[in-house]
């Protein structure tokens, strides 16, 4: 007789009706990736790019938690990597154990976040197994996808944009039951319909970034891009650029598309972005040392970006932090914007300050997306107007890989990790929208493949 969690799997395998899912019986455990607290001082002095994640990601069974009112529980069929992930599982900046303890004192449901696991992960796809007694608009058998804003409606200052709600956290990062696992608990508020003509996969490796880069180029709490403008984007065939490009693309603007390889500018131009600045190719060294930057190297990306379009960017996608931010700040256009997400490359950032204030430029924080970007950027999805960046997929058994994957810059796009799904491919309904957008969908696992 199989498990509770084979019986869901085989379930939703062999698409269930909602009735069936409904009456499944729950297993009182589930699989995770995860890491524990006694390890957080496992690395010592060591630097970030020597800590390997592999070494602190486990792959364990943990209780799964009773369900609040305004909660779900999702069978996970896949989910993916994000550079959040990696941070957990190398316990930087800051071990990620005083975020949960912070929830732990909030609230009676609060404390069940508190423990000395922490379970990963900040996308996912899956169905729906149990909603909470608050939850109105989906239930049992309901295909979706999860969008990582964890936010409760009783703090004024989230009924504007929850983004800036005080208790504003990033659900798998700064909350327990991620969505690297066999099951997950989520909000019903983050919730979002499963794009029909992905796989699994596909569909589990949007949520973070695509959400994040609708905020930061789409909407006005991010550039607001305009019809015309050009944007300047790091990492452009990475998991957060790849979508970047595309709505820079969509919404009638130029990207100039940083990348580090030529694979990776070939695959930009399969994208769409005509010009790219492939910068090891150029030499680019923006830091003469470890503690002083050259500005003959602003001037000399200032004059790639202008031989490629013509002028000076409006704007810049910025998240690697330390080591591109000074460029960032210069080679924007008087008055233009620098906005960014990240800082994957160090947290500590230098640029010269007489640029900014002089030239009249902005630098804005963004981060992540409300629920209705995030529903935005989802639909999008939905209606093929943007296309999955998925490049790799892992079994849950080697998340620690897909991780140490992402921490090293190893692949393009998102890496996906297949939780409850047997096998890569499935999920699929709508299969004539997926032929029609065949090549753009799976674009990057050609690229990784070739």
């Amino acid at each position: 007789m199989p498990s509770a969690i084979e019986a869901i799997r085989d379930a939703i395998v062999n698409d269930a009706p909602a009735e069936e899912i409904a009456a499944l019986e729950l297993p009182t455990t589930a699989r995770g990736a995860l890491v524990r607290e006694e390890d957080v001082d496992m690395f010592g002095d060591l630097p970030d790019d020597d800590r390997d994640p592999r070494q602190a990601l486990r792959i364990e069974e943990f209780p799964l938690p009773e369900l609040a009112p305004d909660e779900a529980y999702v069978a996970v069929m896949a989910s993916a990597i994000n550079f959040n992930t990696v941070w957990s599982s190398i316990f930087r900046p800051l071990p990620t154990f005083g975020f949960l303890k912070r929830l732990g004192r909030e609230s009676y449901w609060g404390k069940r976040h508190d423990l000395p696991y922490h379970v990963l992960g900040s996308d996912a796809s899956g169905v729906v197994l149990r909603v909470g007694s608050a939850v109105r608009s989906w239930k049992p058998g309901d295909r979706v996808t999860v969008q990582c804003n964890h936010v409760d409606d009783q703090d004024p200052s989230s009924h504007d944009d929850s983004m800036m709600a005080s208790n504003q956290r990033i659900w798998g990062f700064e909350t327990n039951f991620g969505g690297l696992a066999e099951i997950s608990v989520v909000k019903a508020n983050q919730l979002m319909p499963k794009p029909e003509h992905l796989s699994w996969e596909e569909a589990a490796c949007n949520g973070l970034c695509n959400s994040t880069s609708y905020r930061m180029i789409v909407s006005k709490n991010g550039s607001h891009m305009q019809q015309g403008d050009s944007v300047l984007v790091w990492g452009a065939s990475g998991g957060i650029g790849a979508y970047a490009v595309q709505y820079v693309l969509n919404g009638g603007g130029t990207p100039v598309g940083v990348c580090s390889s030529e694979k990776r500018a070939e695959l930009l131009r399969a994208m769409g972005c005509d010009a790219v600045i492939d910068r090891r190719a150029e030499g680019f060294r923006f830091w003469k040392d470890e503690h002083e930057q050259d500005p003959k190297e602003w001037l000399r990306l200032g004059k790639k970006i202008r031989e490629l379009v013509g002028r000076d960017v409006d704007i810049v996608f910025e998240h690697p932090g330390r080591q591109t931010m000074g460029a960032s700040v210069f080679v924007a256009k008087r008055g233009g914007l620098i906005i960014t997400c990240a800082a994957t490359s160090g947290f500590m950032i230098e640029y010269d300050n007489r640029y900014l204030w002089m030239n009249l430029k902005t630098l804005k924080g963004c981060h992540f997306a409300n629920y209705r970007e995030a529903w935005a950027a989802n639909q999008l999805v939905c209606d093929a107007r943007v296309h999955p960046t998925l490049s790799r997929v892992f079994p849950l058994e080697q998340t620690g890989e897909a991780a140490y994957a992402v921490h090293k810059n190893l692949s393009e796009g998102k890496l996906g990790v297949l939780c409850l799904a047997p096998g890569e491919g499935l999920g699929v309904r709508n299969e004539a929208l997926r032929e029609q957008y065949l090549d753009q969908i799976t674009l990057f696992r050609r690229f990784e493949q070739g």
